[in-house]
């Protein structure tokens, strides 16, 4: 499969971009700085140089043969407000204009969603990131409204409460039962998981929870 990588040079973009390759797929990233690349990595890849908000260098990663997206652009405290929602958002319409149908994207544990089993911990969760994790929260939280608008789209994703750094174990729960604030996954896990549902339909057009 063809796909495209946004965000390949973070800590989850990373392990997206090492299991995409291993699983056999051909691969095109957007960064910054192809600098940031791992040597051994860029020579099995197409490096597009560019800005994930400029929608140009969007189309140009893209390109008419992209099967797929990667979404794994990661937020901090020095991000623009709504920097995923926005890059998105140039991404989808790059797709309306292309033969591209999947997205595969990780959102907030935070965000509660319509299949959640709500409890204590999952409210205390959300009050938490509104209050002082406020540029991601809203950013992932608008990310997913905008992909709920376009049922067009084969997009499909996961929902990390806390990513740290951790082996790849592959075993790990996908749902949207009762979770808390510590529950966490590896970045390792959490790309796993995403590179697993480039080809998986079992849960498109839903972001469940992924914890160990």
């Amino acid at each position: 499969m063809r796909i495209t990588i946004f965000g390949a040079t973070g800590s989850l973009g990373g392990q997206c971009l090492v299991q995409a390759l291993d699983a056999g797929h051909e691969v095109t990233v957007l960064v910054r700085s192809a600098s940031k690349l791992p040597a051994d990595s860029q020579k099995r890849i197409r490096v597009v140089e560019g800005d994930g908000l400029n929608a140009v260098d969007v189309e140009r990663a893209m390109g008419d043969d992209t099967d797929a997206i990667l979404f794994a652009i990661g937020v901090d405290k020095h991000s623009p407000d709504d920097l995923c929602t926005d890059v998105t958002r140039h991404i989808l319409r790059a797709m309306s204009n292309s033969h591209t149908r999947r997205l595969v994207w990780w959102g907030g544990g935070s965000t509660l969603v319509e299949e959640d089993r709500v409890t204590l911990g999952a409210k205390i969760v959300e009050k938490f990131a509104r209050t002082f994790l406020p540029l991601r929260h809203n950013d992932k939280e608008h990310q997913y409204k905008l992909l709920k608008q376009h049922p067009e789209v084969d997009w499909i994703g996961v929902r990390p409460l806390q990513m740290r750094e951790g082996p790849k174990r592959t075993e790990y729960r996908l749902g949207f039962d009762a979770f808390s604030g510590l529950s966490v996954i590896s970045f390792a896990d959490c790309a796993h998981a995403m590179v697993k549902m480039l080809e998986d339909d079992t849960w498109l057009g839903k972001a469940p929870v992924i914890q160990y």
